[in-house]
């Protein structure tokens, strides 16, 4: 396969439909839907129980996961640009704006390890009390989800594809990516709300 013209289709006939990918992504997508979904009325459930000895308000490093919102936010921007610049043909571009994402990503995950520290200065560990246990459940639960979010976006940036042409591959990850910062937003606005 030469190297000159990324875009072209691939010299082989892939043997499943590029169709089957996005199906196959809003499948799995529904899926982690549902296990947000679960805890979401899990934590309502919890709230409208009687409060007991064990619930310690947790102070919130409000800032941080703002700023961390904002980061999300804006890799999913910079995802769409690298979208538009691999349909303008210019595959430099597209993969430098797809290693921003990627980068930001990582910044994301790198946010939300400080504002787990920051609940352990407080005191406030995943069995410190039932505010502290959701609030690291929900976020460690998505930052797993984002972390392999950017083995994805890594794998499309750099491992040739086999199966799957990288039109394809880009919107099988942009799906993702921004499920997962819609997810995100959902879940700070909760945190916010639960205050």
């Amino acid at each position: 396969m030469s190297l000159a013209s990324p875009l072209a289709e691939p010299e082989f006939a892939p043997s499943i439909p590029q169709r089957v990918y996005p199906t196959g992504m809003l499948v799995a997508l529904g899926g982690i839907l549902m296990f947000f979904t679960a805890l979401f009325s899990a934590w309502i459930v919890r709230k409208g129980l009687s409060a007991s000895q064990l619930d310690v308000p947790i102070a919130l490093p409000t800032a941080l996961l703002g700023l961390n919102t904002a980061v999300l936010l804006a890799s999913s921007a910079t995802l769409e640009i690298a979208r538009r610049k691999m349909r303008a043909g210019s595959i430099a571009k597209f993969r430098q704006w797809w290693c921003v994402t990627t980068a930001l990503g990582i910044s994301f995950l790198a946010g939300q390890l400080a504002a787990w520290r920051a609940l352990a200065v407080q005191g406030l560990y995943l069995a410190s009390n039932p505010d502290a246990s959701f609030f690291y459940l929900f976020t460690g639960a998505h930052a797993l989800h984002l972390l392999g979010g950017v083995v994805g976006l890594l794998l499309v940036a750099f491992k040739p594809l086999k199966q799957l042409t990288l039109r394809s591959a880009t919107r099988v990850s942009a799906m993702y990516w921004h499920f997962l910062t819609i997810v995100w937003i959902a879940i700070f606005a909760f945190l916010l709300s639960a205050k």
